[in-house]
């Protein structure tokens, strides 16, 4: 059995009824019917006065029911496509404190981007964000800190931004056009949208994954769809169209609006006609002729409908189909084709010729303005539009159901803000690092938890009829909890040789000028200072070792202090003099220098305190040297000698003696003489003349010394 069907096309201008059958998987146009508005009940796809549109929509029906004498009762309208509202978008989201971004994070930052777009739409209205439905939406693109991204999945950073366009359709736009049914009697069998119908027929969805644009171009506006990756990814409008270029005729050949639309139609089927202006003058006018006035008209629209398909693209297409009466404007797909920078070629009118789905039929509508009328027929009733019913969160939602609804449509026709279903951070903790405030952020809250139907859901999951959805709001944060591990990092130990022995030590860390470990857990109002360097003076004082370091040789001669640094004790750093204030690293060796004791000779040498007078003179045949001393050296009350060690902290005092000459028995100190074994006298000589024992020597001086043996 066939399958019969009525479809209209309730336009600006007229009203286009069609009865079509459909045999086996073909559609057979049977008969149209086309009746002009009285007046102006229509504007921009939008029904103004519901009576007048409705009596066209009977004059339709009743024409077309005495003809076939049948009785039409159900319908398939689509709403215009120029009713869309399309609303460009961008909306960013904190992730410092967040680790990574996962899918379903990115799906709730597009919805936010989405209702965002919804909210701008209904400025002015008061909470009139859910007369609108959104019908689609398509990201323009990801950034990450202000530079583009592929995808926001796993990255990290300061700030992730999302850009959008969304399309939506005014409530009012489906409700006023049941009115308008209603009163004339007709059911809603079907729904769809214009520009879905026209793709419907001429795009079919194993060619909607390549990126074409389709615009119908009608008497005031241009409706604009684009195909990509399988789907329809955006919709918008131009508000020029055909009629500004007749317009442009009319303006230039001085004809009334109907008379210039009559004279485009005839010049572009014929490429001449003879037109009369209101001054009764008549004049042949050729195509060319007509191109050459017209054509700053003709740019102007090519123009606005190019820059669209940009703003909605991202980019030119790869192929434009033109459709509606106004697409045979002369000239219009070859200047489209050069603002796009397409091959012209790739820019065509295509008439009910190019559906497939149409029986090629004897008198058949073959124009372009006939392709939306056909697409409404066929495509609501292959793929019709239904309101469906979802209870969110215990309220009762319906949805026009234009695609496959998810349950962001759902949280968007309730009105629910997104935004505030998100757990709230954690309270923070404010610190202060080396003098330097800090804050210590607290939990990340989590993603609002979906139920669908009682199970855990994202929203990009499908709902249909009947469903029950309920929206949780995410846990919030927990406070603040960092280690001082985790704010400053992980703290490693040095070893230090000190005089060949191995020490372990880590930098200090001090809390409210107490030491603590890494793992401490930091509170509100912490005053942290840490230093990652381990200087020598620290490491001394860790180990208590400070009094080793340096220590000055310090005595005291007659009352006045004498350091001296020969004998002083040094640390030496990898074998350099030690500074107090460098570095240690890994590994450095120091060591405690000692230096040796010094003996009283040494001091006084020293000290350059002459502690003796010398004299060299020859004693039977050899050189010898005398000596008296300069000084005496009393120490707690005992006289030293030379050879005497002197300790750190001595009390010295230093007597000078008196300077007397050397005389000859001076030498007897530095001489041994055995007198056992003298008999007789001992016979002292100087330079070979007798001396005595007191006489004065002199540098140099020959002494002799005999002394005669006893006879046994």
């Amino acid at each position: 059995m066939n399958e019969q069907m009525f479809a209209l096309d309730i336009g600006t201008r007229s009203v286009v009824g069609l009865l079509m059958e459909k045999k086996n998987d073909q559609y057979q146009l049977i008969d149209y019917h086309m009746v002009e508005h009285d007046e102006r009940s229509m504007l921009d796809g939008q029904i103004h006065d519901i009576v007048s549109v409705a009596k066209v929509i009977q004059q339709v029906k009743i024409h077309l029911e005495e003809k076939h004498n049948t009785v039409l009762e159900k319908v398939c309208v689509a709403a215009a496509g120029r009713a869309l509202k399309t609303k460009r978008v961008q909306t960013t989201k904190e992730i410092r404190k967040q680790p990574l971004m996962s899918e379903e994070d990115i799906l709730f930052l597009e919805l936010e981007a989405v209702q965002k777009a919804q909210y701008e739409l209904a400025t002015g209205e008061e909470d009139a964000s859910h007369h609108y439905y959104c019908v689609g939406y398509s990201v323009i693109q990801y950034s990450l800190d202000g530079e583009e991204i592929g995808s926001l999945i796993d990255q990290q950073g300061e700030t992730a931004e999302v850009e959008i366009i969304a399309t939506f359709l005014p409530k009012v736009v489906v409700e006023s056009l049941l009115s308008a049914l209603n009163r004339s009697a007709l059911q809603l069998e079907a729904l769809t949208l214009e520009p879905i119908a026209a793709i419907h027929v001429l795009i079919p969805p194993s060619m909607r994954r390549l990126n074409v644009a389709l615009v119908d171009i009608g008497a005031g506006t241009s409706d604009i769809a684009l195909t990509s990756e399988g789907t329809v990814t955006a919709y918008g409008m131009v508000p020029k169209a055909g009629d500004e270029i007749t317009e442009a005729i009319s303006d230039h050949y001085l004809l009334d609006f109907n008379q210039a639309e009559d004279f485009k139609k005839e010049i572009t089927l014929h490429k001449k006609a003879i037109v009369s202006d209101i001054l009764g003058f008549e004049q042949e006018v050729n195509y060319e002729e007509l191109i050459e006035h017209i054509s700053p008209a003709v740019d102007t629209l090519a123009n606005s409908i190019s820059e669209e398909i940009i703003a909605l693209n991202g980019k030119a297409p790869k192929a434009v189909m033109l459709v509606g009466g106004g697409s045979q404007t002369p000239e219009l797909a070859k200047r489209l084709a050069i603002k796009l920078k397409l091959p012209t070629n790739r820019v065509a009118i295509r008439g009910v010729d190019a559906i497939q789905l149409l029986s090629k039929d004897e008198g058949l509508p073959i124009g372009p303005e006939f392709i939306t009328p056909i697409g409404i027929a066929i495509a609501a009733k292959q793929n019709p539009v239904h309101y469906i019913s979802v209870t969110v969160n215990e309220q009762v939602i319906r949805l026009f159901e234009m695609k496959d609804l998810a349950v962001a449509d759902c949280l968007l026709a309730a009105g629910i803000n997104i935004k505030k279903l998100y757990g709230r951070p954690g309270m923070a903790a404010m610190v202060e690092y080396n003098g330097k405030p800090v804050t210590l952020p607290g939990g990340f809250g989590t993603t609002p938890k979906i139920l669908l139907n009682g199970n855990e859901s994202n929203v990009d999951d499908i709902v249909h009829n009947g469903d029950v959805l309920v929206i949780e709001k995410g846990q919030d944060g927990a406070p603040a909890e960092m280690s001082i591990e985790e704010l400053i990092g992980e703290t490693s130990s040095i070893t230090v040789y000190y005089n060949q022995e191995a020490f372990h030590m880590k930098p200090k860390i001090l809390v409210n000028n107490r030491s603590v470990k890494s793992s401490y857990l930091l509170k509100d109002g912490d005053k942290i200072e840490y230093n990652q360097q381990i200087t020598l003076q620290d490491f001394l004082h860790h180990f208590q070792i400070v009094e080793h370091v340096n220590t000055p040789f310090t005595i005291w001669i007659d009352d006045n202090k004498k350091v001296l640094e020969d004998y002083s004790q040094t640390l030496l750093h990898n074998g350099k003099p030690a500074n107090i204030n460098h570095p240690l690293k890994n590994g450095d060796k120091v060591v405690t220098y000692l230096a040796d004791t010094p003996t009283l000779q040494e001091l006084l040498e020293k000290l350059e305190i002459h502690y003796q007078t010398e004299m060299t003179i020859t004693y039977n045949k050899k050189r010898l040297t005398l000596t008296k001393e300069l000084v005496k050296v009393y120490r707690r009350g005992e006289v030293l000698s030379l050879g005497d060690f002197i300790e750190d902290q001595d009390k010295l005092q230093i007597i000078e003696q008196k300077a007397d000459p050397f005389i000859f028995q001076d030498i007897f100190r530095f001489i041994s003489l055995d007198l056992t074994q003298a008999k007789g006298r001992v016979e002292l000589k100087r330079n070979g003349e007798p001396a005595t024992f007191f006489e004065e020597l002199q540098p140099n001086d020959t002494i002799d010394i005999n002394i005669e043996s006893r006879q046994i």
